[in-house]
């Protein structure tokens, strides 16, 4: 009798787990459909930054100006399109840090970390948000939507973006969502990548909830379709609407490089640079692509592969233009001044396990079903002088956003469902 009332009991935990859980999944990766009243057109002012006595002028040698020096004030009107497993997460600190700096007006989400990813982006969806309201940044991840970004910033506010090559994008976004996107659950064996590539058709679903994490992630961030054929002239369209618009295209593998352009385009200090890598995963969850695999991973992703390509070039341009030694000594220097900062704040100088990070801030967000994010800890007797910047450097997103002061109620009861899934 006793042994029928337990067992009574824990499946009745158990379906009541499954349904928070999956209702959980559902607020949370669903866009949540917001009363659009189509909010009256105001004009944006071209800077609510303090002008030009709050922001000091430095010296500037420009790519135009090599042989002449003038002063310049460092730009603030910043759009940031936060492009998935790119590092984005790595720039948004150094963008958080400078904004306080500055004293600069965030448009944050409202309840969650994103503006209600992946619908595409509503002003609506700006905390507070009313008609007319100043801001410099908006730097969260959104589905991006030219018009309503561009009825919410300044006319010159400058916009910035970042892409990485798209096979080893596709693994790590593999990694990450794959369990939250369904037909991932039927494919076979332990190497689910493997699998998938070598017949991806037979299990791609462009119809499949999550489905979009799976296939030209980065088109599809940039509010383009990703189903596309690469012969659809949408795609040259969209290649050539994303160049006309955003004046900088980082790139993951040349971070540092893609720094020292944005400080010398934005006049930035180097001080403004200095960063550590977050949000980096353990490298035995890391899948290494065979020449085979990385061939099939660009072909399936062929319409982010021709993105990476075009902005390749242009990079590299821009990087001739600033000039090769020239860079080559200032990416130098950004490394010197990082390693400095990683011996004074990071306890052993490197990012540790999940498991060994002590401080709840310092915790980064995980993936379902495992820890595989590493972070940091911060060294116990840091000096007066680097203490409070130490921690904001080492500081994951969701927590600096909240320190921000953005309600993140939706992430956090997300995030408490995720960690009961990693028991």
């Amino acid at each position: 009798m006793m042994q029928g009332r337990q067992w009574r009991s824990m499946c009745k935990g158990l379906i009541l787990g499954t349904l928070l859980t999956s209702c959980m999944i559902l607020l949370y990766c669903l866009p949540i459909q917001q009363a659009n009243s189509n909010p009256p057109e105001v004009p944006v002012p071209y800077s609510c930054a303090h002008r030009p006595s709050h922001l000091h002028p430095k010296t500037s040698t420009n790519m135009s100006q090599k042989n002449s020096s003038q002063s310049c004030s460092p730009k603030v009107d910043i759009m940031f399109m936060k492009t998935h497993k790119t590092a984005s997460s790595t720039f948004l600190n150094i963008l958080f840090r400078f904004g306080e700096k500055h004293h600069l007006q965030f448009a944050f989400p409202n309840s969650r970390n994103d503006f209600f990813y992946p619908s595409l982006f509503q002003r609506s969806q700006v905390k507070d948000y009313k008609p007319g309201m100043c801001f410099n940044i908006i730097c969260n991840h959104m589905r991006f939507n030219a018009p309503e970004v561009a009825k919410l910033l300044p006319l010159d506010t400058s916009y910035i973006t970042i892409l990485r090559d798209p096979a080893e994008l596709f693994e790590s976004s593999f990694h990450y969502f794959g369990r939250i996107v369904p037909f991932t659950w039927t494919i076979p064996g332990d190497d689910k990548l493997t699998e998938f590539l070598l017949d991806p058709h037979s299990y791609f679903d462009p119809e499949g909830f999550n489905s979009f994490y799976l296939k030209n992630l980065l088109f599809f961030d940039f509010g383009l379709d990703n189903t596309l054929e690469l012969e659809n002239p949408q795609v040259d369209e969209g290649i050539r609407f994303i160049s006309e618009r955003f004046y900088l295209v980082m790139l993951v593998e040349h971070f540092e490089e893609s720094l020292i352009l944005l400080k010398d385009a934005l006049c930035w200090e180097m001080d403004d640079l200095l960063f550590f890598k977050l949000n980096a995963r353990k490298g035995s969850t890391v899948s290494k692509l065979t020449p085979e695999l990385r061939a099939r991973a660009l072909e399936w992703n062929a319409i982010d592969w021709k993105l990476y390509q075009h902005f390749n070039q242009t990079f590299w341009k821009k990087v001739d233009a600033y000039g090769r030694q020239r860079m080559a000594k200032d990416v130098a220097e950004l490394r010197k001044r990082n390693k400095e900062m990683a011996s004074i704040c990071i306890e052993g100088g490197h990012a540790v396990e999940a498991g060994s990070i002590q401080e709840t801030d310092m915790q980064p967000w995980q993936p379902i079903g495992e820890k595989s994010i590493m972070g940091y800890n911060l060294k116990k007797n840091v000096d007066k002088t680097h203490r409070k910047l130490c921690r904001k450097m080492l500081m994951p997103e969701i927590q600096y956003l909240t320190e921000l002061g953005v309600n993140l109620w939706i992430t956090k009861l997300w995030g408490h469902v995720r960690n009961i899934l990693n028991w």
